[in-house]
């Protein structure tokens, strides 16, 4: 296959045109990065997205590292002189790694089998005698193959070595093992049994002890259950297909007509399809379950992360964290606007210690002395003590201020990281992770980028799932949404800066480095001179940073300084002086523009000089902030306060394949099962909602021992 039936593929799988696929592998070759490419080159593309040009990028990888391994395989194949144009043919055609493989596993290397051994006793002709015979006896043929020696005692014996050569020859054929991989996808059953007692109380797995469901209809989520708990031993897992239908379909494909061996024949089929193909079908079809189900964890994965990344930020509040903790005590934070940290302290207002009235006099003092507005509290141990212990201080206080939870999933692995250590030597571990609490409210994306997203805890089964896949594509969703925002070049940390577009780790670290030691960025031209920063990364990356109150209000803005003399020609004919774009006349000029037949004008396509007006009307805009801010609070709900039919709001935690958890003010968020979403047909909870959203919803089913709580988002009449 070579390149230009590649990109006919490709377009086809993915319903685009050959010029947008063309166009969009030509520039992924020359070294454009995806944000790039479906930000400053939406003509070129016909306005593909990001996702459908990641999709084309990983598609031409795996068709280019297919026709890699077709090579090899035709390679291979010829130098044992087995090579014949119609399996030349066939290899080069072929569009799955898997069609490759079947074709290939004829003439693999293979460990000794009961089929080698027969072939080295001089069995192989007496095989092909059994498959052709129509006249004569094929007893009486391996009278022939008797031989001492070789280790042939018996005619008996002779015909066993044969067998077992014809079932791995039937076991090796190419349509024989798609027909069955086939049959068995479509009409097999996963089947589970408890193999041995759960060790947790909670019997996480008992639905599971004695399971079965067709293959077709096997959940992501549960595939990755059952591979858990067979892993952990909990679980004997198989999979189970009538054979009925499989042991004639060799039949009429193995057996001519008039063969006078057909009880030796459907001997060797029936030992080929249960020792052989079964147990290797399996295998794949468990493989392939699998693969599906890691896909849909890390898609979920994906997408709660970006919502997470994306949270609206904090600004411009002083904030005091508390990071919970019973015997060690409650370690304490407080940053300002900026996120610099002014204090760190220790209190022991939980159990063991039960210091309370010195706990209240510190965080009362901070509060007053700081002017703190928002108290963030972690979600981990002894958070709910913790919040109690706060919503009392705060009932008690002369002043507005509310508190939040947020969620601190992965706040230890960073504190604990050489980033931490170096950004905070002086402070211990604990202290690290308060501060990374207090940030994460005011710029969630800003923190949370420098904790490896696998740590960052929101999806499913992520710990069962390829971890290279999983680092891919959190690592592109983590750049899609850094470029997204945009970042301030003379605030960023290096840790979000290695984030945009074209800039390595070491760029970043030399971004910053000329920042501290000549000052703050005035232009964004003067990032030419960063070392290793060359036209390349420039051209990637330049549009993705901003300059705020810099020398010109372009750099603020998301147009590529490529853009820069069309801008001036669009200010030129609107009557727009530069340094009046922010204006509100300058505004309603932008907004009467007629795209159209202004691109038309300037000689530039529409998509760009749309962004272009876009980004004008809009200098130094977050995209963040035209989203929801999460839930302040000021007191505590405690599951005993809940009754069923009881309305309230809650912040989205977490989404999976069977509903989403939503903090409602409890130590552990209620579920809201997929079937309580909308009274349509809901495909995936994330069609309805995604990480952050702010929903309505009626309680449903409380469990006061085991702390759990039933939600509905269908109103209060769901609940009876």
């Amino acid at each position: 296959m070579d390149t230009k039936q590649m990109i006919s593929l490709i377009a086809a799988e993915l319903n685009i045109s050959l010029k947008q696929t063309e166009q969009t592998i030509h520039l992924l070759d020359e070294g454009s990065t995806v944000p790039f490419i479906a930000r400053y080159r939406k003509e070129a593309t016909g306005m593909l997205d990001e996702n459908q040009i990641r999709e084309i990028q990983e598609r031409m990888q795996y068709l280019r590292q297919l026709e890699e391994r077709k090579e090899e395989v035709i390679r291979s194949i010829a130098g044992q002189e087995k090579l014949t144009d119609e399996l030349e043919s066939a290899i080069r055609n072929a569009t799955k790694l898997q069609q490759v493989e079947d074709l290939y596993r004829p003439f693999k290397q293979k460990r000794r089998t009961r089929a080698t051994v027969a072939k080295e006793k001089g069995l192989e002709p007496l095989a092909q005698f059994i498959l052709t015979v129509r006249k004569g006896s094929a007893l009486a043929e391996a009278q022939k193959y008797i031989n001492e020696e070789n280790g042939v005692a018996s005619a008996e014996e002779a015909i066993q070595g044969a067998s077992d050569i014809i079932a791995e020859q039937v076991a090796d054929d190419p349509q024989v093992r798609t027909w069955i991989r086939e049959h068995t996808l479509k009409r097999g059953k996963l089947v589970t049994v408890k193999k041995e007692e759960e060790p947790s109380e909670k019997k996480v797995y008992e639905m599971y002890y004695e399971y079965s469901e067709p293959v077709q209809r096997v959940a992501p989520h549960r595939t990755l259950a059952v591979n858990r708990a067979e892993r952990e031993g909990i679980l004997k897992v198989k999979i189970e297909v009538d054979p009925e239908p499989i042991l004639p379909f060799l039949e009429r494909k193995w057996i001519q007509r008039e063969s006078t061996a057909v009880d030796i024949l459907k001997a060797a089929l029936e030992d080929s399809y249960k020792r052989l193909i079964a147990p290797a079908v399996d295998r794949e079809v468990r493989s392939l379950l699998t693969e599906k189900a890691e896909e849909q964890a890390i898609h979920i994965f994906s997408e709660n992360l970006r919502q997470l990344l994306l949270q609206s930020p904090f600004r411009n509040h002083i904030v005091l964290a508390v990071d919970p903790a019973y015997r060690t005590g409650c370690k304490l934070a407080v940053v300002d606007e900026t996120g610099k940290l002014l204090e760190v302290a220790v209190v022991y207002p939980t159990p063991p210690q039960n210091k309370v009235k010195e706990a209240k006099e510190k965080v009362r003092s901070l509060i007053e002395n700081y002017s703190v507005t928002i108290v963030a509290i972690g979600n981990g141990t002894a958070s709910r003590e913790s919040e109690q212990f706060i919503a009392e201080l705060l009932k008690g206080m002369d002043r507005d201020i509310s508190y939040m939870i947020v969620n601190e999933a992965g706040a230890s692995v960073y504190s604990a990281s050489k980033l931490a250590g170096e950004e905070f030597p002086e402070l211990d571990v604990a202290e690290r992770s308060a501060v990374s609490i207090a940030r994460r409210l005011q710029d969630p994306l800003a923190e949370l980028v420098k904790i490896d997203p696998k740590s960052i805890g929101v999806g499913q089964y992520q710990h069962d799932v390829s971890q290279g896949k999983l680092s891919d594509s959190l690592q592109f969703v983590v750049e899609s949404a850094v470029n997204y925002v945009g970042v301030d070049v003379n605030t960023a940390s290096p840790s979000l800066l290695q984030y945009v577009s074209g800039v390595s780790k070491q760029v970043a670290k030399n971004i910053v480095a000329r920042r501290e030691e000549l000052g703050k960025y005035t232009v964004r031209k003067q990032l030419k001179d960063i070392p290793r920063l060359g036209v390349k990364t420039y051209e990637q990356c330049i549009g993705f940073l901003r300059i705020a109150e810099g020398e010109n209000p372009l750099d603020n803005t998301p147009i590529h300084p490529e853009s820069y003399r069309g801008v001036a020609a669009l200010l030129d004919r609107l009557a727009i002086q530069p340094d009046a774009i922010t204006s509100e006349e300058a505004k309603e000029k932008l907004k009467q523009v007629d795209i159209e037949e202004m691109a038309a004008q300037l000689g530039m396509g529409m998509p760009t000089l749309q962004d272009i007006v876009s980004s004008l009307l809009r200098p130094g805009r977050d995209p963040r902030d035209e989203i929801s801010k999460p839930l302040l609070k000021k007191d505590v709900l405690d599951i005993k306060d809940l009754a069923q039919g009881m309305e309230l709001q809650g912040t989205v935690r977490n989404v999976v394949d069977f509903g989403a958890f939503v903090d409602i003010g409890l130590k552990n968020d209620g579920l809201v099962h997929i079937s309580q979403m909308r009274r349509q047909f809901v495909r995936h909870p994330l069609d309805v909602v995604s990480v952050g959203d702010i929903v309505t919803v009626w309680v449903k089913e409380i469990d006061v021992n085991k702390g759990r709580v039933g939600l509905t988002m269908l109103g209060a009449d769901a609940v009876r």
